[in-house]
């Protein structure tokens, strides 16, 4: 049987699993629209997240506070279409699940019903852990996110590294334990110090995906834009930049527009 022509097989939960348990490294990606989510998914990535960060990148909002359960759906059904081979987490936007475990559910159900995604990203630790339960009971996988959670940036009042201090580094480890009991079948570590992003992933049988938290958790997840070289007004030291698209694509426009101004395109051969 040709490679064309071979089924290709889904990552799941439990590939992810596996690949902790064989020490293999989980790579994960943000995604928000069907086009970058195709590339990304044929490349090969693991896991495909439909961040709320499309509050930041896509629409352009200081935060993720804003960005609407029903937006999220949008983006999270355009990257389904057009994932065959990743796994799709989508993240419950702020507002859509801190109420109380039934808005939680509500919220969970219209996510996996209207979108199709594969499983759900919450923020928060021991506070949530009751809605995480009633979510998973209902047979719907959910990745947990500690550390630095962009939708409580107004309670931290910066974005710098999270969990340096003993109180709140125990917290932490508390926390990403009672995700686990709680039945998150991943937990993303972001931006903390790299010793206890490595201690907590040695303390979980579940994966760690770190974001700015050290080479020790069993993934790592960047947004798009940002490892893309889209975004040139964020530059943290945790991100890696493998383009750098912003230059080449403005470059590319001013070129376009030159061209027209200049009466040279369409030239003859690009008309019918």
């Amino acid at each position: 049987m040709s490679s064309a022509t071979q089924e290709i097989k889904r990552i799941t939960t439990h590939t992810l699993q596996k690949m902790k348990a064989a020490g293999e490294k989980i790579s994960m990606l943000t995604a928000y629209d069907f086009s970058f989510a195709k590339i990304f998914d044929e490349a090969g990535l693991d896991v495909l997240l439909v961040g709320d960060s499309a509050s930041n990148v896509m629409a352009g909002h200081e935060t993720t506070l804003p960005i609407t359960l029903d937006q999220m759906i949008y983006h999270a059904q355009s990257v389904v279409r057009g994932a065959k081979r990743s796994l799709v987490v989508a993240d419950l936007p702020f507002g859509a699940y801190q109420s109380n475990e039934e808005i939680a559910l509500s919220s969970a159900i219209r996510m996996m019903k209207e979108a199709g995604v594969h499983a759900l990203k919450l923020e928060g630790g021991i506070e949530i852990c009751s809605s995480v339960k009633k979510i998973v009971s209902a047979g719907i996988p959910v990745m947990g996110h500690l550390g630095l959670t962009p939708q409580s940036i107004y309670k931290f009042g910066t974005y710098a590294v999270r969990a340096k201090e003993e109180a709140e580094a125990e917290k932490l480890k508390s926390d990403a334990l009672a995700l686990q009991d709680a039945g998150v079948f991943a937990v993303v570590l972001e931006k903390i110090p790299a010793a206890l992003a490595k201690e907590v992933s040695q303390s979980l049988h579940i994966p760690s995906i770190g974001i700015g938290a050290g080479g020790d958790c069993d993934g790592q997840v960047l947004v798009m834009h940002d490892m893309l070289g889209i975004n040139n007004e964020f530059n943290p030291r945790f991100v890696r930049k493998y383009l750098n698209l912003y230059d080449d694509i403005k470059d590319a426009a001013q070129q376009y527009i030159s061209n027209i101004k200049a009466k040279d395109f369409p030239n003859q051969h690009e008309s019918y």
